[in-house]
């Protein structure tokens, strides 16, 4: 082959040779995983693995007419608001130990968020209304519950304020005004708890 011929070759597989290149190399160099860096790989495997921290859930006494404090695991929050949603979401969820919740079945949180002052505003779904089975105690019952266990296991929060659907209502079932948020009243909880 005379040296033309060989220039002519070499600079064909040349081209070929960072056609190629051009071609692979973004898709060598791009990984379409995850990364995930090593404490959030930790935090988010088995469903076991989750952090846990104690929490108090409050529940109906037997008797009906107080509150009693029970210690629950709910997971841990990395900031106030993301803690208080997951208590709150423990003590929505059905008792695991057969206590009698003071919460109709069904509601669920839309928000919650909170002021420098300490005040939590909870928003929760229309359940709240539609299930509650009405009289001053059960609404009284039902209002503590959320009060306490968002200030007994949230220290940013002093009081708290209950929403519906956004909205401020004047009471639950009649007879507490909720325009204004309500600090916890220990009268509503089983003495020696």
């Amino acid at each position: 082959m005379n040296q033309k011929g060989l220039l002519a070759v070499l600079a064909s597989g040349l081209i070929v040779g960072l056609l190629l290149v051009w071609w692979l190399l973004p898709k060598w160099l791009t990984n379409n995983r995850a990364v995930v860096p090593p404490a959030a790989a930790t935090a988010a495997g088995a469903p076991g693995d989750a952090r846990m921290v104690k929490a108090t859930l409050f529940f109906v006494s037997e008797d009906g007419t107080t509150l009693v404090a029970e210690p629950s695991d709910v997971p841990f929050g990395a900031s106030p608001t993301e803690q208080a949603r997951h208590v709150l979401e423990a003590q929505l969820a059905p008792s695991t130990r057969g206590r009698l919740s003071a919460i109709p079945a069904g509601v669920t949180i839309r928000a919650i968020y909170f002021t420098s002052k300490g005040d939590a505003y909870v928003d929760l779904s229309r359940e709240i209304i539609t299930g509650h089975p009405g009289g001053s105690l059960n609404e009284a019952l039902t209002i503590y519950t959320i009060v306490f266990a968002l200030t007994t296991n949230v220290r940013e929060i002093t009081a708290v304020q209950i929403l519906v659907d956004g909205k401020q209502l004047d009471t639950l079932a009649g007879h507490i005004d909720l325009r204004q948020p309500l600090a916890a009243d220990s009268r509503w909880v089983q003495k020696g708890q």
